[in-house]
């Protein structure tokens, strides 16, 4: 469920203590886990129910994993749905057409033949984001086609791509040459010699070039993304076709296989995760994700090593802290502002509110990562970790307590630093943004509004759900009652009727949204 990655306003709105919203859909399990679940373009579907603030809808669904938007991919389907094996049939076959037209090893086998080619035959066509044989060159003699493609060209493929920025389904931004280089600095001081690339194809880039370069780096990288398009510039030991959001490998067993055997190599030793996914993205499939890796990762490990951690970079707006850390408990912030090529707001330099809110999360101790002081960070010693320049420490909270590069204030009516923006609410007891809605509703459980637990770990969930469906039988039968006296006293066309079906009509299309 990839999103819009610059709906900062909106996402960082709904963490504050401002007017939250009181619907949205949630990730939950399937009633039987070990049941595989339909299948999309996209691998397999993820199960969701909609909640709105003290009430939730039981009937769940089943949609994309990797899109949010219909147009991009339309599955949809209800968790006690019962399909036709003529549906099942076309569903399938749906699927196999939205599948890439060349096969992995069809791609290797391309990308070897145009490697033999002198310069003057390589071409590339940039309609069709395309590699070209002089088999092809009929087909795409009217289409734009760059020609005198170098090694150096085809080593940066994601300098001849096309960016897919579709926000509501791939947001593909790409770091920017500073942030790249002080990652790949920063993994080569750490001491790492492999890196897996989950959705960071520019990292992987600058890796293997340093590898083959005059730094002859010994750092290896392997990355995985859902974009198909890097398979015709990588053999199959540098890129997996992947979907983060589902630990799906297009390319069956034999990919996972080589994401494990990277991993456990060396018996796990000198191996980091890092990944950018798409920030609208929901973090808890992620996290599932991940986690998962973590699982291939330990399978490698002796069982006197059973307490060590997979090292991981996970990037992402600092507005998330809070659900990332629930499922990662060990990570911890760093103040070190993460900028990209292709994206209008997320760029370095920036002040206030125009700064790039994205941050690097991680269960590396904060005081063993340097930030470069040229950029504007220094060592704070109480804290005993690198910090912006504008991030000053806190005498009351004995930390540095600034998330998002301004100096923040330190309120002791809340006992807390806040946003500099912020002021205190006599009404709701607690710091706001001026013009927040007073006594909204509270972030928390959607069921009872507590905030130590989401609605699925709920103690009144069960008693919710029958009260709420003694709720819906009631309506039911005086929607029934209505109905039937609609069709004796009036023709079925009546205008009450058809927007009664106009609502359902658009209340079934939301949910498929």
């Amino acid at each position: 469920m990839a999103a819009p990655r610059d709906q900062r306003e909106t996402v960082e709105a709904e963490g504050s203590a401002g007017c939250r919203r009181s619907s949205g859909v949630e990730v939950v399990q399937p009633a039987d886990p070990a049941a595989p679940a339909p299948l999309c373009p996209h691998g397999p579907t993820l199960l969701f129910v909609k909640v709105n603030q003290g009430r939730e809808e039981t009937r769940r669904f089943y949609a994309c994993s990797a899109s949010r938007d219909r147009k991009d991919c339309n599955f949809f389907q209800w968790e006690d749905e019962k399909l036709s094996e003529a549906r099942l049939a076309a569903r399938e076959a749906h699927n196999r057409r939205c599948q890439p037209p060349l096969t992995r090893m069809q791609c290797v086998e391309r990308y070897l033949k145009f490697l033999e080619l002198p310069l003057s035959q390589r071409k590339f066509c940039e309609r069709c984001q395309q590699l070209l044989l002089p088999d092809d060159w009929e087909k795409h003699h009217e289409h734009q086609v760059v020609g005198d493609i170098s090694v150096t060209q085809l080593r940066r493929p994601s300098r001849l791509l096309y960016p897919l920025e579709n926000k509501k389904t791939n947001a593909q931004y790409l770091f920017a040459d500073r942030s790249c280089q002080f990652l790949v600095d920063l993994l080569s001081t750490l001491g790492f010699r492999r890196v897996l690339c989950v959705g960071t194809p520019r990292l992987h880039e600058l890796i293997r070039l340093e590898a083959s370069g005059d730094k002859k780096s010994n750092i290896k990288s392997l990355l995985l993304d859902i974009d198909f398009r890097y398979s015709q510039f990588y053999l199959e030991d540098s890129f997996c076709h992947y979907n983060m959001f589902n630990h799906h490998f297009f390319d069956g067993k034999a990919a996972l296989e080589e994401c494990r055997a990277f991993l456990q190599e060396d018996e796990g030793e000198g191996v980091i995760i890092v990944t950018d996914p798409p920030f609208g993205g929901l973090v808890e499939p992620l996290a599932v994700t991940f986690k998962k890796l973590i699982a291939l990762w330990k399978e490698g490990q002796r069982q006197d090593d059973n307490h060590k951690e997979l090292p991981i970079f996970w990037i992402f707006p600092y507005f998330f802290e809070s659900r990332i850390r629930q499922f990662f408990p060990s990570f911890s912030m760093l103040d070190y502002q993460v900028d990209y090529d292709n994206h209008t707001l997320y760029k370095h330099g920036k002040t206030g509110r125009k700064q790039s809110p994205v941050r690097i999360f991680t269960n590396i101790p904060p005081n063993k990562i340097v930030l470069p002081t040229e950029e504007g960070y220094r060592f704070c010693p109480l804290c005993q970790r690198y910090v912006s320049m504008e991030n000053q420490h806190c005498e009351h909270c004995d930390s540095c307590t600034s998330k998002d590069g301004r100096k923040w204030n330190h309120c002791f009516l809340c006992k807390k630093c806040v946003k500099p923006s912020w002021i205190h609410c006599t009404i709701c007891n607690h710091c706001a943004v001026p013009d927040h809605c007073c006594e909204g509703p509270k972030d928390g459980c959607f069921v009872c509004g507590e905030l130590g637990h989401k609605r699925t770990a709920c103690p009144n969930i069960s008693s919710s759900k029958s009260a709420h469906k003694a709720v819906r039988k009631q309506k039911q039968r005086k929607s029934n009652t209505v109905k039937l006296e609609t069709t004796k006293g009036h023709p079925m066309n009546h205008p009450s009727a058809i927007r009664k079906k106009k609502r359902r009509e658009r209340a079934h299309q939301y949910l498929c949204s």
